[in-house]
């Protein structure tokens, strides 16, 4: 193994440890998950949309859509009917208290975003997003991965 393999391997394993503890945090942090707030967030327009094209804009698994659907609803924060004209169609809108709470969480995302980057300079940020969006970029066009 050379010492450039040693280093792209300290990179993926580095990346998925920072994964995993953003998850954790900014879920401790903000008390509500990244996913459910991208939901919430997507939802802001005040429009009813159909589970299927929130769930394909956010690109997560039907499965986990509806999971974190059926936990907003139980707290309150969007509203679900099906749709009168089919059955297996499912319309989704943010509450009058999930509109409440959003501003709330933005706020705590936006608090969270700011310490996890508080020791970058303003050169520094663009770079990082740069270098994030290029792999992103590699792992979208890669059918092998």
């Amino acid at each position: 193994m050379t010492r450039n393999d040693c280093t792209e391997q300290q990179i993926l394993t580095l990346l998925n440890g920072l994964c995993n503890k953003i998850h954790h945090k900014f879920e401790h942090c903000t008390g509500i998950s990244s996913s459910r707030l991208e939901i919430l967030h997507e939802l802001c327009g005040g429009i009813e949309v159909k589970q299927s094209m929130l769930q394909k804009h956010i690109n997560i698994d039907n499965a986990a859509i509806t999971r974190h659907l059926k936990q907003l609803e139980a707290e309150g924060m969007v509203t679900r009917r099906k749709n009168p004209d089919d059955n297996r169609e499912t319309f989704v809108r943010l509450s009058d208290e999930g509109l409440e709470k959003i501003e709330g969480y933005k706020i705590e995302k936006e608090n969270f975003i700011r310490q996890i980057l508080k020791d970058f300079d303003d050169k520094e940020i663009p770079i990082l997003a740069d270098f994030l969006e290029r792999m992103k970029h590699n792992i979208s066009i890669n059918k092998e991965l």
